[in-house]
């Protein structure tokens, strides 16, 4: 998979997408986020895509979240409506999402209100010549403690499947459509993310990183600091490196010796270790 990073210019106007095109927004208990969402992406996409419709995934929520999603498709065709009977995971909701999505495009997006689907301006430029078109974000809101945990995982996915994305878990990517569907998902947590990218580089897709805004969560409650989801996500990482050993390596993919593998991540994790105290020297110095 070819890695860039890039800045968009969108010139006088939007950057509309070839084709039709998909917004898939898995959601768990965001009542109180998820119409606010749906509002904005209706409003918006109309200056990007057409047709497009939004897969709004209610992965098994206990809130009013299904309840008001159904209602939204009433109102608005173009919002299709799917529920887990119970909760999934996140790779569930995705997998679900993108079984049910029918776009020549494929974007999915977080429903907590911490994206903003405008911010798909940044992303169009890049769609017609990238299989993938991946957001990071620019500044991350997020606790310092899950802030540092994103990091040892992003070391620990570059160091295992070489995959050298900024930020690979980042909820803001739009996929060729086609691409996305020959490839079968299994992760059923957060790690579907590099899953993804792993699968999509063994077949040589290109890809372009693309910086967009994060915003602090104003509503609902966060489950990705949860000591039990982050023990699934190590669980479920040592299965997806298993898995993508166990198979023969394609064309243009080189299998990683164990000790380059140590190597790159003890040097990363050096790194890392870097940037916490550099952070936190920051933070106690009243001069930043």
């Amino acid at each position: 998979m070819r890695s860039r990073i890039g800045k968009s210019s969108t010139g006088p106007g939007p950057t509309r997408l070839p084709g039709s095109f998909s917004l898939v927004l898995p959601a768990h208990n965001e009542e109180e986020n998820i119409e606010i969402v749906v509002a904005d992406a209706l409003r918006t996409l109309p200056d990007f895509a057409e047709p497009f419709e939004i897969v709004v995934v209610d992965d098994g929520s206990r809130d009013r979240t299904g309840e008001i999603i159904d209602r939204l498709a009433r109102e608005d065709a173009r919002v299709v409506p799917v529920h887990h009977d119970v909760n999934r995971g996140y790779g569930g909701a995705l997998r679900t999402g993108f079984a049910t999505a029918t776009g020549d495009h494929v974007m999915f997006m977080d429903a907590d209100r911490q994206f903003d689907i405008a911010d798909i301006a940044l992303l169009t430029p890049f769609v017609h010549e990238f299989d993938v078109v991946a957001g990071f974000r620019r500044e991350r809101n997020d606790p310092l403690i899950r802030r540092v945990n994103a990091e040892i995982f992003n070391v620990t996915v570059r160091a295992l499947f070489g995959i050298h994305l900024r930020d690979i878990d980042c909820a803001f990517k739009i996929f060729r459509g086609d691409l996305l569907r020959e490839i079968t998902l299994a992760a059923p947590g957060a790690l579907i993310n590099t899953e993804m990218q792993a699968k999509l580089r063994r077949r040589g897709a290109t890809v372009q990183q693309v910086a967009v805004n994060h915003y602090p969560r104003v509503a609902g409650t966060a489950t990705g600091g949860n000591p039990i989801v982050i023990l699934r996500a190590m669980r479920e990482t040592v299965y997806l490196f298993v898995e993508m050993h166990r198979h023969p390596a394609t064309a243009g993919e080189h299998r990683r010796h164990p000790v380059r593998i140590a190597w790159d991540s003890a040097s990363a994790v050096g790194g890392l270790g870097v940037k916490v105290v550099n952070h936190l020297a920051r933070r106690g110095n009243p001069r930043h």
